[in-house]
């Protein structure tokens, strides 16, 4: 995937610095700022550089010192860290108002991580970037955080989903990451998330500054289209012209420059009253994907690549997709969609009528006191299906969908096998994800080595293996294999061992 530019705390200035596996906004000021100021001659770009790099300095100050108190706080760690708990320094700040817990946030004992991933990593938490302005795209960020990730398990838990987890060892989890891209472009209070009632804890306690009224939480999962579309819902009441931008929790993507610009010029389209997806560049003939047919460029001119959707293609086989890729006209769909609130209940309405007036009932009590009632009596009513099938197809039979295709790196993270793509290693080498120390090799090729248990690995002669070590299970597969791990979920559960899951 390709890497990320340099752009500092949503500003788009270029830094022009190497990729870093840190935020943006924790590199070092460039040395062009501190050549103009040398002149005697500072502009207002290089001033502000170094403002950020003094708010940069700080921020790695405060969290320092905040490992130090958390390692106070908990003896029995041993002052180790993880790199999956919140960034201490910025929620340490702002979980509080006046002295006052901030109603739903986590107390201490909720900030423990789950014993499967305590010792998962060793780098530093990295705190959420600044943004030194306000976005004025208009653009309300959704994010479903939801699903098990059974392919990562045992990892990913029921209890503690992928989405939650850092799986690159940047310091940031995946909701984290989602959060810091998702902010240049909508803001702060314009950030919602929809996620299950069991994970709200921790959701609010990994993003400090989420709005609680922000927070969709729900009682049980019913796929992406009752996610959605209970937030669009919402917002509709709360604002009729709303823009709103669905984006995953458990999303890895690269190329900031080229995500931003995709993104703007979808909420172009998306004004004119189209429901519009971004395509991905496929890399290579994947069966794992759906697909998206491009069709005639829609000569929008604050939009120039944007072109009509003719159809949306499932999983195909491998002769399939890769007949796909030959004609140059598909696109992999990675489920990121953006259209006016009140255009897509109303195409939620047409096609999908009992689903719609299901949503209506719960968003008009959604801001007054009957919610939970209303919330848990019409929520087991709703169907479960996925916004593709529920309203992108059938509006796209009827010329209302458009695709902004797009060029930036993108993974769903959706095995150990791609994981292990997304993670640095010396040629021959297995990857690990964690501490390297605790793993020692010899003669193995590839393969991906997980020392989240605690205790030493080796590995001899053995190509391609996946070894996930937690304190409760060991898991062992290749990487060739690694898409039926959930079949091993389901195993699990048929023997009653649930607690593991």
């Amino acid at each position: 995937m390709p890497p990320s530019n340099g752009n500092v705390g949503g500003l788009g200035l270029d830094t022009n610095v190497k990729p870093s596996t840190s935020h943006p906004a924790t590199q070092d000021a460039p040395p062009a700022a501190a050549t103009a100021a040398a002149a005697g001659g500072l502009n207002d770009q290089s001033m502000m550089m170094q403002v950020l790099s003094g708010i940069q300095d700080m921020q790695k100050e405060l969290t320092r010192l905040n490992r130090r108190l958390d390692a106070m706080e908990a003896p029995d760690m041993s002052g180790s860290y993880s790199p999956l708990s919140r960034p201490l320094p910025i929620s340490r700040f702002n979980s509080y108002t006046n002295g006052t817990p901030r109603l739903g946030s986590p107390d201490k004992g909720s900030r423990a991580l789950p014993p499967h991933i305590t010792q998962l990593g060793t780098a530093e938490s990295q705190p959420a970037p600044i943004l030194a302005k306000q976005p004025d795209l208009g653009l309300w960020c959704v994010v479903p955080a939801g699903g098990a990730g059974t392919r990562l398990w045992p990892l990913s838990r029921e209890n503690y989903p992928k989405f939650l987890l850092d799986l690159t060892g940047s310091g940031r989890t995946l909701l984290q990451s989602t959060w810091d891209r998702l902010l240049p472009l909508a803001g702060a209070k314009q950030l919602m998330v929809v996620t299950g009632s069991a994970h709200t804890d921790p959701v609010m306690g990994q993003l400090p500054e989420l709005e609680e009224s922000n927070v969709f939480a729900e009682p049980s999962p019913k796929e992406s289209m009752a996610a959605i579309g209970l937030a669009a819902a919402v917002l509709q009441r709360r604002d009729p012209e709303a823009v709103l931008g669905s984006f995953a929790a458990d999303h890895i993507i690269s190329g900031r420059d080229a995500f931003e610009s995709a993104v703007t010029e979808a909420v172009a389209v998306a004004k004119a009253g189209f429901l519009v997806t971004i395509g991905i560049a496929p890399s290579h003939p994947s069966t794992g994907f759906g697909y998206i047919k491009l069709g005639e460029n829609l000569r929008v001119s604050s939009a120039p690549n944007a072109r009509k959707v003719i159809d949306f293609k499932e999983k195909p086989d491998a002769r399939t997709a890769s007949a796909y890729l030959a004609t140059g006209d598909y696109r992999w769909n990675g489920g990121m969609f953006v259209v006016k609130a009140a255009v897509l209940m109303s195409l939620l309405k047409k096609s999908m009528p009992s689903l719609h007036e299901g949503l209506d009932r719960i968003a008009a009590a959604w801001d007054t006191a009957d919610r939970q009632s209303v919330l848990h009596e019409v929520w087991p009513t709703l169907d479960k299906i996925a916004i593709d099938h529920a309203v992108a197809e059938p509006a796209a039979r009827a010329g209302q969908v458009a695709v902004i295709p797009a060029t930036f790196g993108w993974d769903d993270v959706g095995d150990f096998s791609s994981l292990a793509d997304l993670l640095p290693a010396e040629k021959g080498e297995a990857r690990v994800l964690g501490e390297s120390k605790l793993v020692i090799t010899e003669g193995q090729a590839g393969g991906l080595v997980v020392p989240a248990g605690g205790r030493p690995i080796a590995c001899l002669g053995v190509d391609d293996v996946v070894v996930v070590d937690t304190q409760e299970v060991l898991l062992v597969t290749t990487r060739a294999r690694a898409q039926e791990v959930k079949k091993m979920v389901a195993k699990i559960k048929a023997r009653n061992m649930g607690y593991l899951t």
